[in-house]
């Protein structure tokens, strides 16, 4: 099949392809692939667009509040690079296999300008199999009515990792209401002492077959302790439980948290690259 000169929204006609695609790499497609097994292609559902050049099992990309590369070649990358610089940018980071994001980037740069940030190296760990650590037992659901004991953490999380405050444009509305969620989806951990946060971490995405886990911190007062290792330990359990992979990206630099997920059992099956934008 000719592929089309520019990248076309994906339709509903297309669906069973998606899906295939995103079932072929499921640790590093776990983002888009559970908002597509949850609500299909639509747009307006998997609040985004899906983007192909002559058919998703040759080329596919999620265009949303993260620009997703999924697959395709150097043509197929040049497509999406010109449709996004052809329409309000819409995302506030470029993220996925490096060898995708990184081309990407460099053709978005020259219209969007400088990234507040890029982390061209950061490993997709994944583990499947028994755990080489034991786990916190007392990591557990965090419950609705402890929002405001977890809220806190996980603010501190946000600006250690990504280095700007989440609340800084809405008073932590949009935040609150993104952390609220994850709690009643029964998605966010922690080990809970004395009304303060021990350990947490949430399963940002959970697609058919995999939970990517996110947010990893521990409190700087039980930093030193273990609590890393056997806190992240009990939420890999948690998704491995039902029958998933448990995965998580770490940046290279992190030299800590890569020895933490190292003798937790994760090993390396790829390497993502997020590009941060103001």
């Amino acid at each position: 099949m000719l592929k089309l000169l520019g990248a076309k929204q994906v339709g509903s006609r297309d669906l069973e392809d998606v899906r295939r695609v995103l079932d072929a790499d499921p640790v590093a497609a776990c983002m888009i692939a559970a908002r597509v097994e949850e609500c299909g292609v639509d747009p307006r559902m998997i609040h985004g667009e899906l983007w192909s050049r002559g058919g998703p099992l040759s080329s596919l990309c999620f265009a949303g509040a993260n620009l997703v590369p999924l697959r395709g070649d150097p043509d197929d990358i040049r497509a999406f690079a010109d449709r996004a610089c052809r329409i309000p940018r819409m995302c506030s980071s470029v993220v996925g296999r490096a060898e995708l994001a990184l081309p990407l980037w460099e053709m978005l740069e020259l219209d969007w300008g400088t990234a507040r940030e890029v982390r061209p190296e950061q490993p997709l760990l994944a583990v499947s199999e028994p755990l080489a650590c034991p786990s916190d037992p007392l990591v557990r659901q965090v419950r609705s009515d402890e929002l405001e004991i977890y809220l806190p953490a996980a603010i501190a999380m946000f600006i250690e990792e990504v280095g700007v405050d989440p609340r800084a444009n809405d008073g932590g509305r949009g935040y609150r209401h993104r952390v609220a969620s994850l709690i009643a989806a029964g998605r966010a951990w922690a080990h809970i002492e004395d009304g303060q946060v021990v350990f947490k971490a949430e399963v940002g995405s959970m697609s058919a077959r995999c939970g990517q886990i996110q947010g990893v911190w521990v409190n700087p007062e039980f930093r030193g302790q273990g609590f890393g290792v056997t806190g992240t330990a009990a939420v890999a359990e948690s998704i491995m439980a039902t029958g998933r992979i448990a995965s998580l990206y770490v940046n290279s630099f992190n030299t800590i948290a890569r020895s933490t997920y190292s003798r937790v059992g994760f090993r390396q099956v790829a390497t993502f690259s997020t590009v941060l934008l103001d």
